[in-house]
């Protein structure tokens, strides 16, 4: 079976520095919030060019934080694209926040700048842009609309870690980035994980007492804060993986050149590059027609392809809104009904991407 993605493969390839990193943990008298925790930070921060990285429990839980962090709250609405994991919008409403949806680019995927500003009114306060399948979006024309309109500008990293934006780590673009580190994500950890990144030392501080009830140095409550702390045994594994992380992208980079040139005959639609960027493929990404029926046949062919996303986040049930988006939301309707994820994961060997491409070039092959 060729899976879609493939942690565990990535866990064996680095198996005997994580079980070494895991036993020191084991075999220490701290946790939570330890040396592992306090170093994976200072080393993050670095990697991506911030001052601050504050870790939590989860990506859900840093763009919550942040946004509690920045005042954003009740009556206020932010803007999100609605292509986009779940997770992006359920952070806005945990924040107590209301989503405003807008559209994507029709060739990028990212999050459109127009939409942006259209979808502006009075009771705007933020912005959250998603740098979706490692791809960052349009951060020139997103961070100019922020500041005409004085809006925070968060950068939804989960699937980025890595990527660049005209030589500058998505991240460190916005007000603050928001991480993922779930055990899929290109910087995956053994379970949940995440982090706010930032250079506002007021906000990194602010987001510290947040993640812990809100908490002061006396361990008493100064605002209404969480429970959302990433534990010693994944900042550990973090530490591990994050020093591959270069490497493993550039395979992921390879992997997608090669699908790139060898299914460029066919009828499909791959997500355009955008210029003065470096993609990470997280996932990489095809438009297709007849998806449903093709993805039948590569399961067929012991294949596993993904959907990210077949329902966008304004027509789910809990996030439908009493006035319709659809004529306002295009591209992602479009995109939706199109979408596949092929086979994307460092350690995905050449014999097994060939079985990916032969598959493909039979259904998809006048």
């Amino acid at each position: 079976m060729i899976l879609c993605s493939n942690p565990k493969a990535q866990y064996l390839t680095h198996k005997d520095e994580i079980d070494f990193a895991v036993r020191r943990v084991l075999s220490g008298d701290q946790f939570v919030l330890g040396k592992n925790v306090r170093e994976f930070e200072k080393e993050f921060s670095e990697y991506i060019g911030s001052r601050h990285s504050v870790s939590v429990g989860n990506g859900t839980d840093a763009l919550c934080l942040v946004m509690r962090a920045m005042g954003l709250g009740p009556g206020d609405e932010v803007i999100a694209p609605s292509h986009t994991a779940t997770a992006t919008i359920a952070a806005i409403t945990m924040a107590g926040a209301i989503p405003v949806f807008a559209d994507v680019e029709p060739v990028h995927y990212t999050l459109d700048p127009l939409s942006v500003s259209q979808a502006i009114t009075p009771k705007t306060k933020g912005i959250i842009v998603v740098h979706l399948y490692g791809q960052p979006a349009d951060m020139d024309r997103i961070v100019e609309i922020a500041r005409q309109n004085n809006l925070k500008l968060i950068e939804d990293c989960a699937q980025a870690s890595g990527a660049t934006y005209n030589n500058r780590r998505v991240g460190s673009i916005g007000d603050a980035g928001c991480f993922s580190f779930y055990p899929t994500k290109n910087l995956g950890a053994l379970g949940d994980g995440g982090a706010i990144v930032t250079s506002d030392s007021f906000l990194a501080d602010q987001v510290r007492r947040l993640r812990q009830y809100g908490w002061d140095e006396n361990r008493v409550s100064q605002c209404a804060g969480y429970n959302s702390r990433l534990d010693e045994l994944q900042a550990a594994v973090l530490r591990v993986k994050l020093k591959y992380l270069e490497a493993d992208n550039a395979k992921r980079v390879s992997l997608a050149q090669k699908y790139k040139d060898e299914l460029n005959q066919l009828s499909l639609e791959p997500v355009s590059l955008r210029a003065g960027c470096s993609h990470v493929y997280h996932l990489y990404v095809i438009g297709v027609e007849r998806r449903d029926a093709l993805v039948a046949y590569l399961k067929s062919r012991g294949i596993i392809a993904g959907i990210h996303y077949p329902v966008p986040v304004h027509l789910m049930p809990a996030y439908t809104l009493e006035t319709s988006l659809e004529s306002t939301l295009t591209n992602t309707n479009r995109i939706a009904k199109r979408v596949l994820s092929l086979p994307m994961y460092p350690e995905l060997v050449e014999s097994d991407q060939n079985q990916v491409v032969d598959a493909l070039k039979e259904f998809l092959r006048p």
